[in-house]
């Protein structure tokens, strides 16, 4: 199945990175029909980078204030709202970005996972983590890893 990881985030806001960097460090692991891609981009930009692969794997960060830093959530796309309550980039959110896709024709994943990190803070200026958030990565990496291996592993 060919799939797309897709790290989002932005590189110079401590934690609002971390989806760019578990997506680098599952890169490393060469994953066979997974390709991986960083982006600062969200929304409606996001459709030229998904467009002819099987399954979509998003991670990013998400901040709710309601677990600890590092917390891993997995959701589907019907888990992400279309009121302004969620993240917008262009007037649109990921959810309506990837339905009005469909709708022009876009070919969209059948597979869509997103994987958001709870952060601490995605405010302040720098190019790492901050020590909570960074202390989980190796676990969510593994932990990412391990599901892409088995449901890519024949039955």
């Amino acid at each position: 199945m060919k799939t797309l990881i897709l790290g989002v985030g932005n590189p110079i806001l401590t934690d609002d990175s971390v989806g760019i960097c578990v997506a680098n460090e599952i890169e490393k692991f060469s994953l066979p029909n997974v390709e991986v891609i960083e982006t600062s981009l969200a929304g409606i930009s996001l459709l030229d980078y998904v467009v002819e692969y099987e399954r979509l794997i998003i991670i990013d960060s998400i901040k709710t204030e309601k677990e600890i830093p590092g917390t891993l959530y997995k959701l589907k796309l019907e888990d992400i709202g279309t009121s302004s309550a969620t993240s917008y980039s262009h007037g649109m959110n990921i959810r309506t970005a990837i339905e009005l896709g469909r709708k022009l024709g876009y070919k969209i994943p059948e597979i869509i996972e997103i994987y958001a990190i709870e952060i601490e803070d995605n405010t302040t200026f720098g190019e790492e983590c901050t020590p909570a958030v960074k202390r989980k990565i190796p676990g969510i990496v593994d932990e990412i890893t391990k599901i892409i291996k088995s449901d890519s592993a024949p039955s």
